[in-house]
């Protein structure tokens, strides 16, 4: 079940149905369709929040997200980091070829006049020297570009790093 400030329990349809609808809104724009997760550990459990957000770059954007519950404290950092990319995995598994093609076929009338749509996958994790996740950037990346996503990290990461992340605390 996925939830945003509006709505509290949608099954993916229901969120498919309002990705679609704000797409077709104004079919003339810059979509990115993301996804992603994030995770914090507490004293005896892990939360974890995958986020998608369609985004009309510019001009807003419709989220939702999904809650996980692991029931201990998963304090090993490549093991939470590989759970985070698979939860996005499995949300992005949702997005059927069917799926993915409805949401092609509202711009496609419309990419002469500029019209775009791009699928990312966000990862919570950085490249930096000072980034303890750097050593996992290859492995991460290439599970989510294996699904024809556009793999993205910090800081371009914003669904898992800003938006699914705001509700793990």
């Amino acid at each position: 079940m996925f939830q945003n400030l509006t709505h509290k329990k949608m099954k993916f349809e229901e969120v498919f149905s309002h990705i679609l609808t704000f797409m077709k809104s104004e079919p003339i724009g810059d979509y990115k369709l993301m996804m992603g997760t994030d995770s914090q550990v507490h004293p005896s459990h892990t939360l974890f929040i995958t986020g998608i957000v369609i985004q009309r770059v510019g001009k807003g954007a419709w989220a939702c997200f999904r809650k996980e519950v692991v029931h201990r404290e998963m304090t090993t950092l490549h093991e939470r980091i590989s759970y985070e990319t698979s939860l996005t995995e499995q949300v992005a598994a949702l997005f059927t070829e069917e799926k993915k093609n409805d949401l092609i076929e509202v711009v496609l009338p419309y990419i002469y006049k500029g019209a775009t749509f791009t699928i990312e996958g966000h990862i919570d994790i950085g490249s930096g020297d000072r980034n303890r996740t750097r050593v996992y950037v290859n492995e991460m990346m290439a599970r989510i570009e294996s699904l024809g996503m556009e793999a993205k990290i910090k800081p371009d990461s914003i669904v898992a790093s800003s938006y699914a992340n705001r509700y793990t605390k």
